[in-house]
């Protein structure tokens, strides 16, 4: 019988073995002394890849000594390397270096596996079990006895291991094709599918006709795409993750080419997203370019990569991709006042990465762009999103001035002055409408930081809108009927005062009622209002603007603001005048506003006869209805909400024996965070006899609210309780409303 024949009936042997037994790791006892024999070798390794893991681990380990081995999947270590490269490695002696950096720069031995037993690694066969193009694990053959390894032996292991890969693809649930797992799970039958690979120039177009003519959600490939390529998918979720900024010599047209994009998200780990994450030619391209040791693989849809790449189809039309315009930004800013949503390919590429950070602010319904310098680092670009600041891309600090120069021509500002702060207004078009941001530049030690603050579009939200409680609902109605007298909306900055403000206005903008406003800046607009953009510059200050519609015959008066005691005096003078008088204050509760305007010298009598309400308010995050989901409340939830709802009330919420609760899970809509959207919390302080007589005295906060209580006001905390029993929010938003906490 010659060695060929011979060689034959082993892997028919093997095969036979792998059949008679349930799993690989049930033949696993009979297959490692056979092949040990056979090889002449002393241990054997089979490294598995752990589904959707950027790393092996040995789960059959020949000898007592170590159970289990780990090992990532990059050139760090032999077997990581294997399966990155995917080709077959003789090593003929792992401790020496010149021979391993041969074969790639950064490989290297473990000798911490060798350290922690009597047993010594002379010499290594390692080969990648593969099945349809993807790594299953590693086929590890350590130490002939009689000499060397030879290349005989290596092509030998490597039939052993197209073997065993067949067996690992049964195990781990794998597929043979891309796409095959949509019919597993029944979204589409074999037949059609078979058809459409049949007629589809490759995966990206074979994607496209499964969404489009047999309707395939997105996410549904996406999963398929990880199931058979073992790796994690990442969906298009752009306020989650962003592109990496690294000094790599892979350059935008190679990465479209090739459908590849290196983002990372919030932890700042770069991730290799790639269309097929089995080509190993391209890992190692990658590997050698990017020169990280550390760096995870995903996979997604051909399109899900160009648009993390820039390529959208939607907003933003022909601003490009920001690495794409970064590596064209030069020193041209050509001065605009008015930034249009389609923006020609050869405008200056400076103007287009503005343009490009606009309207992704606009797209993820941002509130603020926040663009942030370090000293000898990128510059950071951030947006709040529902009242949550999150990092959304970086910029070379070489460019960080170029895309300042731009934005402070854009809002008429001096480009030469940065040395002091400087404030102006720009806009731009999205989706045919146009949107205005107030510009705020602040001079740091690192660079001028800008911060854009988008300010609300179109008319003013009804106040049925608002989410106010039904009882404050019909108080506020009933109190904005008088006809004058002071109402305050309060809280701090960004509490969405304004908004409640236009939605109370617009509730009583009728041709009858003459209405002013005073405001800044002004953010939203209706028809019958009188509106005026104060200027302190130029002496327009709220007290100025107050005064002189006095003159002007007002019924209502809006003054955005009472930042001082001038402002304050002018307001409660005109609203003992005979006006309705509108303002806003930035204080924590309602009955400490009252405290807040008598320390600025108010006097007493007048205020408590001019107030009319107070209305504090807070905005929280709701749950995201994509991922929302009802739970029964636990022990220590059921008892913070009886704590701070306050024994006294508690009956009115009429709260059933079984409590239930809701809670985001996370989900590609909402970032994985839990949260979309965004409600108020609102507490209002009606001015009763009995309230009147507190202010007289001078009364404290405390004693205030008690007596507002007793009058029917609800806390902020106890109308925060009772959206969370209705399903708005979560009891972590309840936590930052009341400041308390409960043990887990």
């Amino acid at each position: 019988m010659t060695n060929s024949d011979a060689d034959q009936e082993k892997f028919t042997y093997i095969n036979q073995l792998l059949v008679s037994y349930p799993s690989l790791m049930d033949a696993y006892q009979q297959l490692e002394p056979f092949i040990l024999q056979w090889f002449g070798a002393e241990r054997m390794s089979i490294f598995m890849r752990r589904r959707q893991h950027q790393d092996l681990l040995a789960r059959y380990k020949t000898g007592t000594e170590t159970l289990e081995i780990n090992v990532p999947i990059s050139p760090m270590s032999i077997a990581g390397y294997v399966a990155l490269s995917q080709l077959p490695l003789l090593v003929n002696n792992p401790y020496d270096k010149i021979e391993l950096a041969n074969i790639h720069k950064k490989l290297n031995f473990a000798e911490k596996f060798d350290r922690g037993s009597a047993f010594k690694t002379r010499n290594i066969i390692c080969v990648p079990i593969l099945d349809s193009g993807v790594v299953m694990g590693i086929l590890q053959i350590i130490n002939k006895i009689d000499g060397a390894f030879s290349a005989v032996d290596l092509s030998l292991s490597t039939k052993v291991s197209d073997i065993l890969g067949q067996k690992f693809r049964y195990e781990l649930g794998g597929t043979r094709e891309p796409f095959d797992y949509l019919v597993h799970r029944q979204v589409i039958d074999a037949k059609p599918l078979q058809q459409l690979s049949q007629s589809s120039h490759d995966n990206k177009q074979l994607a496209q006709r499964l969404m489009a003519e047999y309707k395939v959600p997105e996410d549904e490939l996406g999963l398929a795409l990880a199931v058979h390529y073992q790796v994690p998918y990442i969906p298009f979720v752009p306020d989650k993750y962003h592109l990496y900024q690294s000094e790599s010599k892979l350059n935008l047209s190679y990465l479209k080419r090739n459908l590849i994009a290196i983002i990372t998200d919030t932890s700042g780990k770069p991730i290799v997203l790639m269309a097929e994450p089995s080509n190993a030619t391209l890992l190692m391209e990658i590997e050698s370019a990017l020169s990280m040791d550390s760096y995870d693989i995903s996979v997604s849809l051909p399109s899900v990569i160009l648009q993390y790449l820039g390529e959208t189809a939607n907003e933003g039309k022909g601003t490009g991709a920001i690495d794409d315009i970064l590596d064209e930004i030069g020193s041209s800013t050509e001065e605009s006042d008015e930034l249009n949503e389609e923006m020609p390919d050869d405008a200056p590429a400076v103007v287009r990465l503005v343009s490009r950070v606009l309207h992704d602010a606009a797209r993820l319904n941002a509130s603020d762009i926040h663009i942030d310098p370090e000293k000898n680092a990128a510059t950071r670009v951030r947006m709040r999103i529902d009242g949550v600041c999150r990092d959304i891309t970086q910029i070379p600090a070489s460019h960080h001035n170029a895309v300042i120069a731009r934005i402070k021509i854009m809002s008429n500002l001096n480009i030469a002055e940065n040395r002091v702060p400087q404030d102006g207004k720009l806009a731009f078009r999205k989706s045919g409408q146009l949107i205005e941001v107030r510009v705020a530049t602040i001079p740091t030690v690192a660079g001028e930081g800008v911060v854009m603050r988008i300010l609300a579009a179109g008319g003013a939200m009804p106040i049925h809108k608002l989410n106010l409680s039904p009882t404050n609902q019909a108080k506020i109605t009933e109190l904005i009927q008088q006809p004058h007298g002071i109402i305050l909306v309060v809280g701090p900055t960004g509490s969405g005062k304004t908004t409640t403000l236009h939605g109370i206005l617009g509730h009583i903008n009728t041709p009858d009622k003459k209405i002013w406003t005073a405001e800044d800046p002004v953010e939203i607009t209706q028809p019958g209002l009188q509106q005026v953009q104060v200027s302190p510059k130029i002496g327009l200050t709220f007290a100025h603007a107050l005064r002189a519609f006095l003159r002007a015959d007002p019924d209502i008066i809006l003054i955005g603001e009472m930042r001082d005691k001038e402002t304050a005096h002018a307001g409660i003078e005109a609203s003992l005048t005979g006006h309705l008088v509108f303002s806003t204050l930035h204080t924590n509760s309602a009955p400490e506003t009252i405290t807040r305007l008598l320390d600025l010298g108010l006097d007493p009598v007048n205020f408590s006869d001019a107030c009319v309400g107070i209305l504090a308010q807070r905005l929280i995050r709701t749950i995201c209805p994509s991922c929302k989901e009802q739970y029964p409340a636990t022990t220590a939830e059921i008892a913070f909400i009886h704590r701070q709802y306050g024994k006294n009330y508690l009956a009115e919420l009429n709260l059933p024996e079984q409590i239930l609760l809701y809670k985001g899970q996370g989900c590609s809509a909402c970032a994985d965070t839990g949260y979309r959207g965004r409600t108020g919390v609102h507490e209002l302080l009606s001015m009763s006899n009995n309230l009147r007589s507190l202010v007289y005295k001078h009364a404290s906060v405390n004693t205030m609210k008690e007596q507002a209580m007793s009058d029917g006001m609800r806390t902020l905390t106890q109308d925060c309780i009772v959206k969370l029993l209705n399903g708005y929010t979560d009891i972590a938003q309840v936590q930052i409303i009341s400041g308390a906490s409960f043990p887990h």
